[in-house]
């Protein structure tokens, strides 16, 4: 057991949450900061507005995130990944095409992206979410089961609100930077409170349908 534990390498949760939300941290600033970016370093005026530079640094800091991740821990979580490509092929789009239709829509397509997964593994009678979290809790099936339809459920349900939060605030604001800056500060400050006190509404399910182990394991 000893050598099992020194061959598994984990980081601190406060570094993983670092990693986690550092690349949405460096998008608000970007796009906050814009103008004093592009004034330091000119080659970044050319990719257009506030937007579209904090999408640059949204996809590098995402990149180094991942990098760092991959050294810490010689693993890659499927999540990240799977939000990291979408973030690199929204990304790269709203840049070559100047369109910040992708990256406004990237939220949209990842949560309904995990939201289609998890009911397509509830189809197969695979409740993925199990691979997931199943070294933080056990359950029962019915639990897994549970869990998994209201996870889907979230994440259908952020989907929607992305879509309602970008194009509610550019029919509010018209298009231009005040929209962007209104669904840029939700998608860093508003998601993460929205995701944490979900989750928190799941403890009681689990406690639920836990599975106690024995005292030998």
């Amino acid at each position: 057991m000893k050598e099992l534990s020194e061959s598994k390498k984990e980081i601190h949760p406060g570094l993983k949450l670092a990693l986690e939300m550092g690349p949405l941290i460096v998008f608000f600033i970007a796009n906050s900061r814009a103008e004093q970016l592009a004034s330091a370093f000119p080659a970044l005026a050319g990719l257009g507005g506030p937007l579209f530079v904090a999408t640059a640094f949204f996809m590098a800091a995402t990149a180094l995130a991942l990098i760092a991740s991959w050294l810490l821990t010689r693993a890659l979580p499927l999540m990240p990944v799977v939000s990291g490509v979408v973030i690199f092929i929204f990304g790269a789009l709203t840049l070559y095409l100047n369109d910040e239709l992708f990256i406004k829509l990237k939220p949209t397509i990842i949560n309904s992206l995990f939201g289609l997964t998890l009911i397509g593994g509830l189809i197969f009678k695979k409740p993925l979410l199990k691979y997931v979290l199943g070294a933080a809790f056990e359950l029962d099936e019915k639990g897994w089961y549970l869990l998994t339809i209201r996870w889907a459920l979230f994440f259908f349900g952020m989907a929607i609100l992305n879509e309602i939060i970008w194009r509610g605030s550019n029919a509010y604001y018209g298009e231009g930077k005040t929209a962007d800056d209104f669904w840029v500060a939700f998608k860093v400050w508003g998601n993460f409170p929205i995701t944490i006190i979900f989750m928190a509404f799941q403890f009681p399910l689990i406690n639920r349908h836990a599975i106690e182990k024995s005292e030998s394991q």
